[in-house]
């Protein structure tokens, strides 16, 4: 199963990560045909006891969450805690390109896995850590060792800041944005540092926080504040200086409109039967238009309230920026994303059916990304990953019997 396409073939990952961050970003590499190799522990990652689960699963081996971040991965499951689990790790380790682990900080150092450690076995090793508030190699922060989640990195990084309807009710950002936004920093951080490793022959660490991701993504948050000494609070769905831009109700439903600049607000109220609102002086350019920002809503919601989400998008649609607010069963119904194979299926053990997965997003026209197979047992890989490491089947047979190993 060690993969023959994609950008990244021949590249090999391990994959020390739990949860999302740290498997959103092997996954990536994974996906454009990098071998990434998921080492657990006995038990698992924690991620497979996670639901939604499929009725008529029984062995539940794994869940929808840890299917949507692990697929085209490998697995094998060693003991990190016992000496022999650790000379294994460093056996792989020689012969990989690249580490990804989002453990807390110092846990692998104290196994002797740390990246100084593993540096001495494979210099040209790149060696990338996901963590809540970073790790040393790119500055201790006081916060260095707390835990974290994705709404702990959202709410510092910025974002729930400027979220929401007013500042008496912050809003995170819906899914996992704190982790897979760490996780898309981390794999194009993985992908700079081996491209220097294979030009200078040395690796790196590769020191990734999810709260200086969030804030990466947060312009507005350090603009407005960098610039004019004002920290940006939530206004809903828009953007302050632009409208009309956000939300607005339809008939049966919400949809999403920015019709902002000159050009497009004119054909917008052409397309809506309203041309004096091109007259009306409270509307007369960008800065006006966002000043009286409601009452431009309330007009433009006089004519979208008696349509349907669909009667809009027959009118707005390739006209000016517009979208329903789509939920899960009219994504999987529209044609875009099958069109882009964004919705693409695995099997599921347990299941009499497949399941459907987030596709690809970046599309290489000669290298495509694909998604190959379904995210793997725990250890479902351990004797073949040994035996390419060298070792005999008595040898891993031994260290399953040992307990140092787990192999499906």
């Amino acid at each position: 199963m060690t993969p023959t396409a994609g950008a990244l073939r021949g590249l090999r990952v391990l994959d020390l990560t739990h949860a999302l961050a740290g498997p959103f970003c092997s996954q990536i590499l994974a996906d454009h045909g990098a071998d990434v190799i998921k080492v657990e522990p006995l038990e698992g990652d924690f991620f497979r006891r996670m639901g939604p689960f499929r009725p008529d699963d029984q062995q539940r081996h794994f869940g929808g969450l840890f299917q949507s971040c692990n697929r085209n991965k490998r697995s094998i499951a060693i003991n990190l805690k016992s000496t022999e689990g650790q000379e294994l790790l460093k056996t792989l380790v020689a012969r990989a390109d690249a580490l990804v682990e989002n453990y807390r900080a110092g846990v692998l150092d104290k196994l002797g896995l740390g990246y100084e450690s593993l540096r001495k076995i494979n210099p040209r090793l790149v060696y990338t850590s996901v963590r809540g508030f970073g790790d040393r190699s790119g500055g201790a922060s006081p916060y260095m060792d707390w835990p974290a989640f994705d709404i702990v990195a959202q709410a510092m990084g910025g974002w729930m800041g400027v979220t929401g309807e007013d500042k008496e009710h912050p809003v995170k950002v819906g899914g996992g944005a704190g982790d897979t936004v760490s996780g898309l920093f981390a794999a194009f951080g993985t992908m700079a540092a081996i491209w220097n490793a294979r030009t200078t022959g040395a690796g790196q660490y590769v020191d990734v926080a999810m709260t200086d991701s969030i804030l990466a993504l947060s312009e507005l948050v350090v603009s407005t504040y960098s610039y004019r000494g004002v920290s940006p609070e939530p206004v809903g769905n828009g953007i302050p200086g632009l409208a009309p831009f956000g939300t607005i109700y339809a008939k049966d439903g919400v949809i999403a409109i920015a019709a902002p600049h000159d050009t497009q607000f004119k054909l917008l109220c052409q397309l809506i039967g309203q041309p004096e609102l091109l007259e009306d002086p409270r509307f007369a350019n960008e800065g006006l238009r966002w000043e009286n920002h409601l009452a431009l809503r309330e007009a433009i919601e006089r004519f979208t309230t008696t349509k349907t989400k669909a009667d809009l998008k027959e009118l707005f649609g390739g006209k000016v920026p517009f979208s329903p607010i789509y939920n899960a069963a009219e994504i999987f119904a529209d044609p875009h994303f099958t069109v882009r194979q964004m919705l693409p299926q695995v099997e599921h053990p347990g299941s009499a059916t497949p399941v459907s997965v987030p596709g690809i997003p970046v599309k290489l026209s000669d290298t495509p990304g694909e998604v190959r197979h379904r995210a793997p047992l725990l250890g479902e890989h351990s004797r073949a990953i040994l035996a390419e490491a060298g070792l005999d089947a008595t040898r891993i047979q031994s260290l399953v019997d040992a307990g140092v190993v787990s192999a499906q």
